[in-house]
């Protein structure tokens, strides 16, 4: 099973995500609304989001990946004080990945933080859905029609697989270790909470 390279745009922040491909975890591509203003707070929308607004994630357990330099710039926030913990750079605003907590083992690695040759659906697999399309971009326009596989919020059959992948890992403790979290389970770093208005002072 192939070892993806992960790198942030300017190199400074690189590491690996084991044991890719399609079985091991799931693509989808997500047009929420907190996906688009995430990309919008980092001032990196134009090449982490498609034409409809959707971002490219693969989601992998957390043990999977590894950071080996750079930590020092591995930055978090949270988009409201419940939110998930999202993860980018600081030193070029590249988008990691969000994580839910350090119980659940679930990861989800932006597109723009792995490096691979090639199609990524050779390592990635397919999408398997584009969701929470009701949030999506350029609706109006016929290439809309043909978006593949899209849904509002997310399908069940999703939903079932990301579950039973979740488990899956926690029951392999495949939660640790993790670079997002400690030992006591608090992130690794302080997340920061955006505040309305603050868009692009990440």
């Amino acid at each position: 099973m192939p070892n993806i390279k992960l790198a942030c745009t300017c190199g400074k922040v690189q590491g690996k995500a084991t044991n890719v491909n399609a079985h091991n975890g799931n693509r989808v591509v997500c047009c929420c609304s907190d996906c688009q203003a995430f990309a919008t707070e980092l001032g990196r929308d134009k090449d982490i989001l498609d034409d409809f607004g959707g971002t490219d994630i693969y989601q992998t357990s957390q043990s999977q990946i590894t950071i080996t330099q750079g930590q020092e710039h591995l930055k978090c926030l949270r988009l409201t004080p419940k939110g998930l913990l999202r993860w980018y750079t600081d030193c070029c605003n590249t988008p990691v990945g969000n994580a839910l907590n350090a119980k659940m083992p679930f990861f989800g690695i932006v597109h723009n933080f792995m490096h691979m040759e090639g199609d990524n659906e050779k390592y990635l697999g397919p999408v398997l859905a584009y969701v929470q399309t009701q949030d999506a971009i350029k609706r109006s326009e016929p290439p809309y029609l043909d978006y593949p596989h899209h849904h509002e919020k997310f399908p069940l059959g999703i939903t079932f697989r990301i579950i039973v992948k979740m488990l899956g890992w926690k029951l392999k403790g495949m939660g640790t270790p993790s670079v997002f979290f400690d030992s006591s389970g608090k992130p690794s770093v302080k997340p920061r909470i955006v505040e309305q208005g603050e868009a692009n002072k990440v």
